[in-house]
C-alpha cells in the first residue's frame, strides 16, 4: 500500500515487489488508498501483467491517503488484517507512512494480527523520513527544482535589476531548500533546522543590495514552506522590496509554477519583480 503524498519510484517499488513475491509463491494484494481502503476492503490481487508499465508511471497507481491506523481504530484495521490472511505488509510513503508503521509496531502485544513482517520504503519529495539519508522522490523534486531555477535566473538576462524570492516544498525539512539553492547558486536559503531573525534577513539584502550595485543583474533567494511562522514569502518579499529602493526596484507579483513529476509540485511562490 501507499501512505501519504506521491512520489517518484512509487509504482517502480510495487512493480518490483510484485514481481518478485510472485515468483517466490506467494499472493500479492495491492491495498488501494492505504488503510483507508484496507479497513474499507478495497483491496485486489495483482498479477504478473497488473503492473506491466508501471516503472515510468507516475503519481500513486493504488492510491494513496494520509490516514493512519489510529485515526481508524487499530481494532478495525487488526480485524482486516486476520480477515485478508496478510502474512507481511509493504508499505511506500513518507513521514506518514512512518508514522503508521511505528504504531502498528507499537500495538503488536495487544493486536497479534500486526506480528508479520513489516516493511517500509521510504519514498516523498521531503526526504524527511527518521533512519534513511535519502528518500525516492527526493532526487527528482531537487533537479526539477534546479532546473527551473535556471530558467528563472535566465529570466533575467538583459533586463533590468531583479531579486526572486522562490519558496520550495519540504515541510519541515530544509534539505530540498538548501541542496538546490547550491545547485542553483542562490544567495540566501531560508529552512526551519537553522532559526533566521530579522537581523539576518536584513544582512542579506545589504549583501544583496551590494551585490546589484556591483552591475550583477540578479538575486536570487530561497525559503523551506515552512522555514518560520512569521517570516513568510510575502514578509521576506516586502522587505526586500522596501529594503532594496535605490539599488533594485521591487514589485508584487505573484505566481504559481507548478511542476508535477509524480505530483512533485514546486511553487515558485513570490517573485518580486522590476
Amino acid at each position: 500500500m501507499n501512505v501519504g503524498a506521491p512520489a517518484c519510484g512509487v509504482n517502480a517499488v510495487i512493480r518490483s515487489f510484485s514481481r518478485l513475491g510472485i515468483t517466490k509463491g506467494y499472493t500479492i494484494m495491492g491495498i488501494h488508498e492505504g488503510f483507508h481502503g484496507l479497513v474499507n476492503d478495497d483491496l485486489s490481487k495483482i498479477g504478473w501483467q497488473d503492473v506491466r508499465g508501471w516503472v515510468s508511471m507516475g503519481g500513486s497507481a493504488l492510491g494513496t491517503r494520509r490516514d493512519k491506523p489510529s485515526e481508524l481504530g487499530l481494532d478495525v484495521v487488526a480485524s482486516k488484517f486476520r480477515q485478508h490472511q496478510l502474512c507481511g505488509l509493504l508499505v511506500v510513503g513518507g513521514f506518514e507512512a512512518y508514522e503508521c508503521m511505528i504504531e502498528l509496531a507499537e500495538n503488536r502485544e495487544k493486536h497479534p494480527e500486526f506480528c508479520i513482517p513489516m516493511v517500509m520504503v521510504p519514498a516523498t519529495i521531503s526526504n524527511n523520513v527518521p533512519g534513511t539519508d535519502f528518500s525516492l522522490g527526493a532526487d527528482t523534486a531537487l533537479n526539477e527544482i534546479t532546473t527551473i531555477l535556471d530558467k528563472i535566473k535566465q529570466s533575467a538576462m538583459g533586463t533590468k535589476r531583479r531579486v526572486f524570492v522562490v519558496e520550495t516544498m519540504g515541510g519541515y525539512c530544509g534539505y530540498l531548500a538548501t541542496m538546490s539553492g547550491l545547485a542553483g547558486g542562490a544567495d540566501a536559503a531560508y529552512i526551519y533546522e537553522e532559526p533566521f531573525t530579522i537581523d539576518d534577513l536584513r544582512q542579506d539584502v545589504v549583501h544583496l543590495r551590494a551585490k546589484i550595485a556591483d552591475n550583477v543583474q540578479r538575486g536570487l533567494v530561497l525559503r523551506a514552506e515552512f522555514a518560520s511562522k512569521n517570516y513568510t514569502s510575502q514578509f521576506i518579499h516586502q522587505l526586500y522590496a522596501e529594503e532594496g529602493k535605490g539599488i533594485f526596484d521591487c514589485r508584487w507579483r505573484h505566481r504559481f509554477c507548478v511542476i508535477d513529476c509524480d505530483l512533485v509540485t514546486f511553487r515558485c511562490a513570490m517573485v518580486p519583480d522590476l
